[in-house]
């Protein structure tokens, strides 16, 4: 949900930065914790601080911020967003980036994919509601390419927007095809460790590499950094539009949706509860359920049942 401008009030002298005076306006292009990297409108980049607010400043944040001193900003106001994109655990919630127009998720069939990461990470986008569009990157290998292509076709047959493309071995077309799509959009990349992202956002903005290097000296966190996303503009290349790059990880959880988010997320899950004889019905063990029936009778593919029957283990009931 976005949150409403913080209200300016008078604050005591902190670390060099002035209490009072007009505010620069920028978006947040790295954070960690208080720290983050803000661009400002006029194309300077500063270090802006959040005092006595761990934590609620997001890569993609559009904020206002003292004038600097030193080289260094207090965040006084962070504008509305217009989504925010998490990821959570049973013990907490973790923002990815705020005001994001695609999410797209990347995977290959080197090194081994799970399906279940694409599938959650799609769930996420969902409740975000923010478009997602996954793309099978290294689509050139021979080994793993049949449970690869499998996964594509299942993605098509539930409504998924599915690219194919091999940023390593076919570089241009990856390029044109990535900006034809992405042209216009602030784009976010997520995926397991090894899918290619880092090759895919070198492709698209260049100079990312050398800003990943900026950001880390900046931030003074080193290899710390490698923790949390950066938001590129592609404006000085030869395309309009934004990529925020994400860690590697290999878990996508979804401790924060409730069984309705998850339902409204799975369409082929969803299209059978109609006819539960259980108003209440979680899909699991429940007498008269249509969509166990609707599994038996070869309607719901296996894996996604398996998948959906994980979440709702776990998950928050709420009325359908």
């Amino acid at each position: 949900m976005a949150k409403k401008p913080t209200a300016l009030k008078p604050r005591r002298q902190n670390r060099g930065v002035p209490e009072s005076g007009p505010l620069v306006r920028g978006r947040v292009t790295a954070a960690h914790g208080r720290h983050s990297i803000v661009t400002l409108e006029s194309g300077e980049v500063i270090e802006a601080h959040r005092r006595g607010k761990k934590g609620d400043v997001v890569v993609g944040d559009i904020v206002q911020c003292t004038e600097a001193v030193s080289g260094v900003a207090a965040v006084e106001v962070i504008e509305p967003r217009r989504n925010l994109l998490y990821r959570s655990d049973e013990w907490r919630i973790k923002s990815l980036a705020a005001n994001v127009d695609l999410v797209c998720i990347v995977f290959a069939s080197r090194p081994t994919f799970n399906p279940w990461f694409i599938w959650k990470a799609l769930l996420a986008a969902h409740e975000a509601g923010i478009p997602a569009l996954v793309i099978r990157n290294k689509d050139e290998l021979t080994e793993g390419a049949e449970e690869a292509e499998a996964a594509v076709r299942l993605l098509h047959d539930i409504g998924h927007d599915v690219l194919s493309i091999s940023a390593e071995a076919r570089p241009d077309e990856a390029r044109r095809v990535l900006i034809e799509r992405l042209s216009g959009k602030a784009a976010l990349l997520v995926g397991q460790s090894g899918m290619g992202k880092s090759t895919i956002l070198n492709l698209l903005v260049p100079h990312a590499k050398a800003a990943t290097r900026e950001f880390s000296e900046a931030l003074n966190l080193g290899k710390q950094t490698t923790t949390a996303a950066r938001w590129y503009s592609a404006s000085d290349d030869d395309w309009e539009g934004s990529v925020i790059d994400t860690p590697g990880f290999q878990e996508f959880g979804l401790a924060h949706l409730s069984l309705n988010d998850i339902l409204r997320a799975m369409p082929d899950i969803a299209r059978y509860v109609d006819g539960c004889r259980f108003f209440n019905c979680r899909h699991l063990a429940e007498p008269g359920c249509s969509v166990k029936k609707a599994l038996e009778d070869g309607l719901i593919d296996p894996a996604r049942y398996a998948f959906y029957a994980s979440l709702a283990e776990t998950a928050d009931t709420q009325a359908l």
